[in-house]
């Protein structure tokens, strides 16, 4: 029942529902949005950077953080509304919600490495103002530690949620999909989604030459000569299912890992970085962490030659559900608030 005592602003959760997912960011925050809408009010503000010119993009945005005004009892804040926020004129307490800190790699045009040093000043900025924000939530035990260490009293992990029941599948299901997409006579190995940052390009080349079929997914944002599919959500869970091993190799400072999880989720042994919040993933699921590209080979063998792992990294995934996690929600947002 919703509660219309208490008033919650997203500030960087986009209008409207459905919106286009890009990212696990994205999607934590449709599943909040879906969560606080069964008790409070909550109105998505939208503030988020659209597409087109860089600068222009940018600008407009700061301009809007700047200008944002109003009273809530909560307003939920990110990475960029944290920065700008002793700028604005809102009033009431607020809570940030951040899966990492990697500035670096989310400002890549040389203009940005020109005015921001690589997102170096942006950092020191939203460091600076942590302590304006009554609660910090994070996704994993990893960045708890960290905004710990930063000095700001109150951080709670409130980990991704999963609907774990979408996760199963029929066997003819998943052999109508490695028919359609040529993907039969030989394991399949998904190395991520094709950019950059994810690894795909040193997995791609570590993995060359053993008789798999390299799989990313995605927009195409690096040329390998890896089978790159476009798929819809279901479609990508097939995928995954269909997969022997999940390799998830990232490169970025990473929070959590969807990929890994739903992967986990579909019994699938994962090969990892374990990079930043990812280990705990990982390691709670006892998958296998790969110390560096250079031994990635030994470990996919490995795990192919023991797909009961995928066994084990289910029963850890499975209890991260939505359930879960709107309760952990509700009663953070309760208790901030002081009801």
């Amino acid at each position: 029942m919703v509660n219309p005592a208490l008033n919650i602003a997203d500030v960087e959760c986009p209008r409207g529902s459905p919106w286009r997912v890009e990212s696990g960011g994205d999607l934590y925050r449709r599943f909040l949005l879906e969560a606080l809408g069964k008790r409070f009010n909550v109105e998505p503000l939208g503030i988020l950077l659209g597409k087109g010119n860089w600068l222009f993009q940018r600008t407009r945005l700061a301009c809007r953080l700047f200008g944002l005004r109003g009273v809530n009892d909560i307003w939920i804040r990110g990475f960029l509304s944290t920065i700008t926020l002793p700028l604005d004129r809102t009033v009431g307490k607020n809570i940030l919600l951040i899966h990492h800190i990697d500035t670096r790699d989310t400002y890549e045009p040389v203009l940005s490495t020109l005015l921001l040093g690589k997102g170096y000043l942006l950092e020191r900025l939203f460091y600076r103002n942590l302590n304006r924000v009554d609660a910090v939530v994070t996704v994993s035990k990893y960045w708890k530690a960290h905004f710990e260490a930063k000095g700001h009293p109150d951080v709670r992990v409130i980990y991704n949620p999963f609907d774990v029941a979408s996760f199963t599948f029929t066997e003819q299901e998943i052999a109508d999909f490695v028919r359609k997409y040529g993907l039969a006579g030989k394991p399949i190995v998904y190395i991520g989604n094709c950019q950059r940052g994810k690894g795909v390009v040193e997995a791609y080349k570590h993995l060359k030459g053993m008789d798999l079929n390299l799989v990313t997914s995605g927009d195409k944002k690096v040329n390998i000569p890896a089978m790159n599919l476009s798929l819809d959500y279901r479609d990508y869970q097939r995928l995954l299912k269909a997969s022997s091993v999940v390799v998830t190799m990232s490169k970025l400072k990473e929070g959590w890992s969807r990929t890994a999880h739903e992967a986990m989720l579909c019994k699938t042994t994962v090969v990892g970085s374990g990079v930043c919040g990812m280990k705990e993933l990982l390691d709670g699921g006892r998958q296998i962490v790969c110390p560096g590209f250079g031994e990635l080979r030994k470990c996919v063998e490995y795990a192919l030659e023991h797909p009961e792992l995928g066994e084990r990294g289910y029963e850890f995934a499975k209890d991260f559900t939505v359930e879960r996690f709107e309760s952990d929600w509700i009663g953070l947002i309760e208790e901030v608030a002081g009801c």
